[in-house]
Parts: structure tokens; C-alpha cells; sequence
């Protein structure tokens, strides 16, 4: 696949290029600083962002298994295993063997976890608005879109 010349700045191999048109540069530091903003606003109530992602997998999908978790949260599955344990001990989450599968462990949110996700949303609203100030949902929207495309390309087939 080549690079038009139009778009080359944005390639880390082309000559024209900048570190700032570089959409991984800002992808890469939006994330760090979105990361700092949560796990400052989820330690006031006793969380951080891998509970925050796996509790509200689970209240979006209900039951996961633990591979669904890993793959919607983006971690190896050997670290949510810990994760979901660690939690599982909180008494946020609880798990149980497939009825289908055996080896599957399943995992589901208890009524202290769906508390738990109350106060951490409650922490977190502010992070978020604050981080799509000024977009309009349209934008929002857009810029999904455009996230999700450079996923597929990406993604392994």
C-alpha cells in the first residue's frame, strides 16, 4: 500500500513527516491523560479504571465470560482473571462455571457492584464532560466512526 503524497506527513516513514499530524501521537496521549483524570476521580470512592471497565461491561453485556471481558476491555485474559477475583473478593462481582461449558467462567455483577457503579459514575461525570467539551454529538459520532474504521484496518483478520 502506498501513501499519497497529500497524507505522507502522516506517515512515520515518509520524510514529511510530523510527530504532531501523527493521529497515534494524540491517540496515545489522549489516553494517558484520560487514564490519570479516572484513576484520580475513581480513588475518592475505592476504584480504578480496570474495575471501572469490567464492572460496566458487565452492565452493558450482563454475563461475560471472562474472555468477553478481556476482549471488550482490551487486557490479556490472564490479567482479568486477576482482576475478576480481586473483585469477586470485594464482593463486586461474582462468577460461576458455564452451563454450557465447563471451563467457561462466567461473571456477573452483584447488587454491591451495581452500587459500586453509582458512585463511580457519580466520580467520572465530570472527567467526561469535561473531555467532550465544546463536541457536539455529531462530532462525537464522527469521531466514533472514524476510530472504529481505523480498528478494522487494523484488526486481525
Amino acid at each position: 500500500m502506498t501513501i499519497h503524497k497529500r497524507v505522507s506527513r502522516y506517515n512515520p516513514a515518509s520524510e514529511d513527516f510530523s510527530k504532531e499530524d501523527f493521529p497515534f501521537y494524540w491517540i496515545a496521549r489522549l489516553n494517558n491523560i484520560y487514564v490519570h483524570h479516572m484513576e484520580k476521580a475513581l480513588r475518592k470512592v475505592g476504584a480504578d479504571v480496570p474495575t471501572w471497565r469490567v464492572l460496566f461491561i458487565l452492565k452493558q453485556n450482563g454475563t461475560c465470560s471472562m474472555s468477553e471481558i478481556a476482549l471488550h476491555a482490551v487486557v490479556k485474559l490472564s490479567t482479568i482473571t486477576k482482576i475478576v477475583y480481586r473483585m469477586k473478593a470485594d464482593g463486586l462481582v461474582e462468577t460461576r462455571p458455564s452451563a454450557v461449558d465447563g471451563r467457561v467462567t462466567e461473571v456477573s455483577l452483584t447488587a454491591h457492584g451495581e452500587e459500586m457503579i453509582v458512585e463511580m459514575q457519580r466520580a467520572t461525570e465530570k472527567v467526561f464532560a469535561r473531555g467532550f467539551s465544546g463536541m457536539s454529538s455529531v462530532k462525537i459520532a464522527r469521531l466514533n466512526h472514524m476510530l472504529a474504521q481505523m480498528f478494522e484496518n487494523l484488526r486481525d483478520e
